[in-house]
């Protein structure tokens, strides 16, 4: 298949282009978006790669699912496109880390600046059905999805891995914690955050001392 995405994670990925699974993913992903209205938009379905490239990645950041709401997702998990106001979960990790490193929150959700400092913000499904949260959770993405985190975890070290909540942190055990970083918390829902255990976990500032450690310029989140 001739798939568009960044030529460091295709020639990584490529084994998983000609398996059956994701013909068949790539088959029910072009029916879905023939059939009404998807998110992303196709040509930024693989957008955290293309804004990352392998060689770079840095820091990890797992999401579920693409935003399924119109004008919000452009393929980066948590990130929303310029203009759009934070969701809820957005807005508690800008405070976050704004109690962490006492920066200001900025104006801008769209967090493809993160992405180009070596921040791959990977959904686990890279599209959705519009209006219905998980709707192409069963179409084979997560298989894709990983296959880039063994990948990063066969050939890469000393990244740092933020898994927030229960299936984020359920990919934990393709992660060796003796040669990258891994910072587990609950997810930064209202749901979750306010029952304790996102607010107050410095994940930013250790993940920039533990960059700076390994040689590596810090993020600036």
């Amino acid at each position: 298949m001739n798939v568009q995405i960044e030529p460091s994670w295709h020639s990584q990925l490529q084994e998983e282009f000609s398996k059956p699974y994701f013909l068949q993913l790539a088959q029910h992903v072009r029916q879905e978006y023939m059939a009404g209205a998807c998110y992303p938009p196709g040509k930024l379905v693989f957008n955290a790669f293309n804004l990352c490239p392998f060689d770079q990645v840095k820091v990890v950041i797992i999401g579920q699912d693409p935003y399924h709401e119109p004008g919000q997702a452009h393929g980066l998990s948590f990130s929303v496109q310029e203009g759009v106001a934070f969701p809820p979960s957005l807005q508690n990790i800008f405070r976050e880390i704004s109690d962490d490193l006492g920066v200001p929150i900025p104006a801008s959700g769209d967090l493809s600046r993160w992405a180009r400092q070596g921040v791959l913000l990977l959904n686990a499904t890279l599209t959705v059905r519009a209006h219905q949260a998980n709707s192409h959770a069963s179409l084979g993405w997560q298989t894709f999805t990983d296959a880039a985190i063994r990948a990063l975890a066969t050939h890469r070290q000393h990244i740092v891995y933020m898994l927030w909540g229960g299936f984020a942190r359920s990919k934990a055990s393709m992660i060796d914690p003796q040669n990258n970083l891994v910072l587990q918390s609950v997810h930064p829902s209202p749901l979750s955050a306010n029952r304790g255990g996102w607010f107050g976990q410095h994940q930013f500032s250790r993940c920039n001392q533990y960059l700076q450690q390994n040689g590596q310029a810090p993020i600036v989140w």
